[in-house]
């Protein structure tokens, strides 16, 4: 416990020990000990007496003056390191090498942990010490740990790994959210509130002003990335950068490439729309990669694969078609499409360009413009049409039937192009969200085959359940359950464990909407198999409860209301004066009669 202090020239208990073994007088020797060790202030020894006589132990003193002399110590350590004398650091430094050996000593401890937290550059010998001690790694300062990751790369990623995991859990647990909702999904939080996410902050913490532990970080999400393809991992190196940008970590921001890029695209996120001005911000951002800076576009291209950026593009390339519809436009003679189409696609190319190193754009398919987009847009006026069929007065209307199938291009890229497969499964959402059923119907099956089967990754199916909540009451109908369910969700679920938890997530929603026939066929299908993993089970369990619970208490009658003999004035309306009138001419005949 008082490692340290012979070292310094103090007496411990171990002296005292042998003083005391040693000497003929005890009583004398402590005397002569406290004398020696005590606090050496002449006035005070004649002070000292008054103490014993108020009962106050000399050890509560002595803590008491001990405590306040470290607060005093403290302070004026913070009020060196903050001042602007040049030889501030040196003094913090020969203060350190007169406290270090103390460092175990728990009192005393702080005080050393105080100093190296203000000395910029902590001489190595007391890194090494403080690193190789688990207890004293344990309590330093992150100013003091920063020093000792940016030497040890191992060492840092034992300390950011587990935070990575909880990150990609808490994104994938979003992702199954028991709340199916339009207004409160996986993209509802803004940029800013994400940013306040624990794991967020905790490493903006441990980054600092520190470049080469941001280098780290990044390079740990690069590899992760390629490792698991997880897309997450590429919103968090946006949220990272973002999350130093409002701090003003100008050491940081002004060395990443990306910064005034994804400082701009964060702005669309937020607005979740790309307008002309940012349009025209992003685009000279791309095209003013200079030779030889190429690498810059890995980074770029793993900012545009964040699925919020992926969102945002895409719900602002389904509302630039529809401008389009309206201008009798066609899609290539737009240099906003042209644009948010080149960033999907840089996006999209995000892993196998940090996987291949070569660091040049994807070219866009000449024939996703030129055949796809007029594909789509031929489908959005169909939809236009048949929505405006309905609404005529029933003279008018012709005997329009709206389509089933679809365009024969307008499936073929959904197949082979991811760009224009993402923005196949957004049209989906949009249909579901205008509560177009029919639309949806025609477009469901063309959906079990895409492009690296994207409409089964679980942030569409995330999106789609939601959206077809918007649709419950066509759950009612036999024709609306088989096009979800056996034309779409259940088509891979068997082989898709993720898939299998969506299905079940919608059913445990809806099953009260669910055409009771169904609901039997899909409990039965969707029960789990000894595969399955825990969470299918567990939903499979809480839906069965549920359906359970709902057998054994149907839904009551609504109340018989309560016998009133009061008379009751009855509002006079249309029908109640007709029926008077005729109760009046029926009495007239009797009278007549």
């Amino acid at each position: 416990m008082f490692a340290g202090l012979p070292e310094l020239g103090i007496s411990n208990g171990e002296d005292l020990k042998e003083t005391l073994t040693n000497c003929t007088e005890p009583l004398k020797a402590i005397d002569q000990f406290q004398t020696e060790n005590g606090i050496l202030l002449p006035t005070l020894q004649s002070a000292l007496p008054f103490l014993d006589l108020h009962g106050t132990p000399r050890l509560e003193f002595h803590q008491s003056v001990f405590d306040e002399l470290c607060d005093k110590l403290m302070e004026r350590v913070a009020t060196i390191a903050e001042g602007k004398d040049e030889d501030r650091y040196g003094k913090l430094k020969e203060l350190l090498e007169k406290s270090f050996p103390l460092v175990k000593m728990p009192s005393i401890q702080p005080v050393v942990m105080q100093v190296l937290k203000h000395l910029p550059k902590v001489p190595e010998k007391k890194l090494k010490l403080v690193m190789a001690d688990k207890e004293l790694y344990k309590v330093c300062a992150v100013e003091v740990k920063r020093q000792i990751w940016q030497e040890n790369q191992a060492l840092f990623g034992d300390e950011v790994s587990p935070l990575l995991k909880q990150y990609i859990v808490a994104k994938e647990a979003a992702l199954f959210s028991s709340d199916l909702s339009i207004l409160h999904n996986f993209f509802s939080p803004s940029p800013k509130a994400r940013r306040q996410g624990e794991v967020v902050l905790k490493l903006t913490q441990m980054i600092g002003k520190n470049v080469k532990l941001y280098d780290m970080v990044l390079q740990f999400l690069r590899t992760l990335f390629l490792r698991t393809r997880n897309v997450h991992y590429c919103t968090l190196r946006a949220e990272l950068l973002m999350s130093l940008h409002d701090l003003d970590i100008s050491e940081i921001c002004s060395v990443d490439s990306c910064h005034k890029f994804t400082w701009c695209l964060d702005a669309c996120i937020r607005e979740k729309f790309v307008d002309a001005k940012r349009a025209r911000e992003l685009q000279g951002f791309l095209d003013g990669v200079k030779k030889g800076q190429e690498e810059v576009l890995g980074d770029l291209s793993m900012i545009l694969c964040d699925p919020f950026a992926c969102n945002t593009l895409v719900l602002s390339t389904v509302r630039n078609l529809q401008e389009l519809l309206s201008q009798d436009a066609l899609p290539r003679d737009s240099p906003d499409l042209m644009l948010l189409l080149r960033m999907l696609s840089l996006g999209q190319g995000a892993w196998d360009m940090i996987d291949s190193q070569v660091f040049k754009e994807p070219r866009l398919e000449l024939e996703v413009v030129t055949r796809f987009l007029p594909a789509m847009l031929s489908v959005l006026v169909d939809d236009y049409t048949f929505t405006v069929e309905q609404k005529l007065p029933s003279e008018e209307k012709t005997s329009l039937s709206y389509p089933t199938a679809l365009p024969d291009n307008f499936n073929k890229y959904l197949q082979e192009n991811g760009v224009a497969c993402e923005m196949g499964l957004y049209y989906a959402l949009h249909i579901a969200k205008q509560r177009n059923k029919n639309a949806l119907q025609r477009l469901l099956p063309a959906l079990v085959e895409t492009y690296n089967d994207m409409a089964f990754g679980d942030i569409f199916l995330h999106l789609l359940t939601a959206h077809l909540t918007l649709l419950s009451d066509e759950f009612g109908t036999e024709e609306f359950c088989s096009a979800v369910f056996d034309g779409f969700l259940l088509t891979s679920f068997s082989s898709k464990d993720h898939v299998h938890r969506h299905n079940l997530r919608l059913l445990l929603h809806l099953h009260q909407k669910v055409l009771p026939s169904c609901v039997e066929t899909l409990v039965k299908t969707l029960e789990p198999s000894k595969q399955s993993s825990d969470q299918v089970k567990e939903l499979y369990t809480k839906l069965t409860g549920k359906l359970e619970a709902q057998k054994k208490s149907p839904p009551q009658p609504d109340e018989a209301p309560s016998l009133d003999l009061h008379p009751v004035k009855v509002p006079t309306t249309a029908s109640t004066h007709r029926s008077e009138r005729i109760g009046g001419r029926e009495q007239q005949n009797k009278e007549t009669n």
